[in-house]
């Protein structure tokens, strides 16, 4: 029996594998045309399997293809690289290479007949020390002008990062070079991943499983394969894996499990803290701009990406929720402090039914009294970590899980990536209730805010949802900015407002 894959390459004869027939065809058209060309993405994408299924294609097709991984070569000396690209070009193509400079091997490689129809893939092309790795590229650059006249048709470079930004270079093969965009799945394509695990087990997935996985992984490949992994193994005897299935295993996602890109990531986006920061929890647009840093390094690891307005937008829902938890304050005692002041038994009736203004009020109270003050962390020369909206967000959040522990009740967050969203849905006895927070900019972004949180309730299936949204004491039309309860489109939406004072609150 077949399984999900969650490390390297795909067998097609042990793992669930989408064939991807049209990407496939889409390489095989570059490699009879004869170019040179990249497939470049952030890791967890699928490019070691696609390569895998172009290399077996073009194997059918006549081509002879060496496969080389120079992973961890940044510091290997010029002859290791080279004893290690000879020993790989001679398996596969059936050469008997022996050359002991780069210079003399690419000679070698151009008195290669040119029937011979050879093709080379190196994966974890940045990995090539920087000393020689120009040079590697230059000669690569210098085989494509005669390629018409000996065997090497075509060379791809495969790496996580965007190649052309390594080498600076006018010389560099990239000014010759194509290349090959390897997306993620789309929504039909990881349902067909998932079919085929129930055709082949008979367990099925729920619609709303098949769809929440869809949304929080964006269709990633490698998180599509470990959710379906943990999934299968967690529920191995369930006919049909649940809604309620899948929440536990993304709570496990979330709080629990350790995923060596995903740490990647989070030490990369600590690195731009601030950035990131306003991208979670400010709904200010961010032109994208590839030559910043931030953006750059957020982007090749696969954080953001450019959305079709040409603004920055977070790109897998998974790795925006790990980020809002990786930055979140150590606790500070404020949740022991916070139980001693909550009255549960106003805030719950007797049939369980939450009293949402209740428990609003009772936050603002609490901010009352407290200030934000708590929940601003410092580094070491005393810095400040936090801006000052994720501090508000925090101590809300810190707020309602207080309450919640009292309760026995759950909260998760929704899978939106807008920027500046921080939908919270809280689940008691069985009901659920949405609420957003935002920070107040300008009133028109105010108002349509009430109608989104509305639209996002309404698409989840719920009744009531609460608009929290933090109000600095000092903007310019204050009686425009009120709370209020309205209904829309079948969604009770009450409106609250914190108000803050810049100064004396932080």
């Amino acid at each position: 029996m077949r399984e999900f894959n969650t490390s390297g390459q795909n067998n097609p004869k042990r793992h669930y594998t989408l064939m991807r027939p049209a990407l496939v065809q889409k390489g095989m058209r570059l490699v009879d045309q004869e170019r040179y060309f990249t497939i470049w993405a952030p890791r967890q994408t699928g490019k070691s399997t696609y390569f895998m299924l172009l290399a077996e294609a073009l194997e059918q097709a006549g081509y002879k293809v060496a496969y080389i991984n120079f992973e961890d070569y940044t510091a290997e000396p010029l002859p290791i690289f080279l004893e290690k690209l000879l020993k790989q070009l001679n398996k596969f193509w059936g050469t008997t290479f022996d050359q002991p400079t780069l210079g003399s091997l690419f000679n070698a490689i151009e008195e290669v007949r040119d029937d011979k129809k050879l093709v080379l893939i190196v994966d974890e092309v940045e990995g090539i020390n920087r000393e020689y790795f120009g040079n590697f590229l230059h000669s690569i650059r210098r085989v494509y002008h005669s390629r018409e006249r000996h065997a090497l048709k075509s060379v791809i470079l495969v790496g996580v990062a965007n190649i052309t930004g390594i080498v600076q270079d006018h010389a560099s093969p990239f000014n010759i070079a194509d290349n090959l965009d390897v997306p993620f799945f789309t929504d039909n394509e990881t349902r067909e991943l998932l079919a085929q695990h129930e055709t082949e087990t008979g367990q099925l997935f729920a619609p709303e499983v098949k769809a929440k996985i869809s949304e929080i992984t964006a269709n990633q490949p490698g998180l599509v394969n470990g959710f379906a992994s943990k999934l299968v193994t967690d529920y191995i005897d369930k006919a049909v894996i649940t809604y309620a299935d899948y929440l536990v295993v993304e709570d496990w996602y979330i709080y629990e499990s350790i995923d060596k890109n995903v740490s990647n990531i989070i030490s990369k986006a600590k690195l731009h803290r601030t950035f990131v920061e306003n991208l979670l929890f400010r709904d200010h647009k961010v032109h994208y701009r590839i030559d910043r840093p931030a953006i750059k390094v957020l982007h090749t690891n696969g954080l953001i990406k450019r959305d079709k307005e040409g603004y920055v937008k977070f790109w897998v829902p998974l790795y925006r929720k790990k980020l809002f938890y990786a930055f979140y304050p150590y606790t500070n005692g404020e949740k022991d402090i916070i139980q001693q002041t909550i009255p549960v038994y106003d805030i719950l009736d007797e049939q369980n039914n939450l009293n949402l203004t209740f428990l609003i009020q009772s936050f603002k109270h609490y901010i009352q009294k407290r200030s934000f003050r708590p929940f601003r962390e410092k580094d070491q020369a005393g810095n400040f970590k936090s801006i000052k909206e994720a501090v508000m967000v925090y101590s809300f959040e810190t707020y309602i899980h207080a309450f919640l522990e009292m309760v026995n009740a759950k909260s998760y967050r929704e899978a939106q990536t807008s920027l500046g969203n921080t939908d919270l849905i809280i689940n008691v006895e069985g009901k659920e209730y949405l609420i957003e927070t935002k920070m107040y900019r300008y009133d028109r972004q105010f108002q349509e805010g009430k109608q989104q949180v509305a639209y996002y309730a309404k698409k989840l299936g719920i009744q009531e949802a609460v608009y929290l949204v933090f109000v600095p004491n000092n903007i310019r039309y204050p009686e425009r900015a009120k709370e209020d309860t309205k209904i829309f489109d079948g969604v009770k939406v009450q409106t609250f407002l914190v108000i803050y004072d810049e100064e004396k609150d932080f």
